[in-house]
């Protein structure tokens, strides 16, 4: 089992990961807001409008797609033993707003 927790993901991981390749977040030129349910979830904005620090712990009011779900089942996501369209067909992920731009994730989580 990882020792990755959805809270290291936004954290650590996925910055790390995005200040790497930083021209593929601003080509999505999309606000996300993440609602990560469980112990080691909370509330995270990806902003890839913006230049860098695309992560940030809270809500955006200005986002453009919302995704809700449990810490496990995103860790799974970023793992890769759960894709994003399992995921929604079995209920474990809502999203709110633009569904083409959940689609887009799937270049940066699972």
């Amino acid at each position: 089992m990882s020792d990755l927790t959805a809270r290291s993901i936004f954290q650590e991981v996925l910055p790390a990961n995005l200040k790497e390749s930083p021209d593929k977040a601003k080509s999505t030129n999309a606000v996300y807001v993440f609602n990560i349910t469980g112990d080691d979830g909370g509330t995270w904005t990806l902003d890839f409008t913006k230049d860098e620090d695309f992560v940030s712990e809270g809500e955006s009011a200005e986002a453009d797609c919302s995704i809700t779900m449990k810490d496990s089942d995103f860790v799974d996501m970023w793992e890769g033993s759960l894709s994003g369209p399992q995921a929604f067909m079995m209920n474990k992920i809502k999203i709110q707003g633009n569904m083409g731009l959940a689609m887009k994730l799937q270049n940066f989580i699972g």
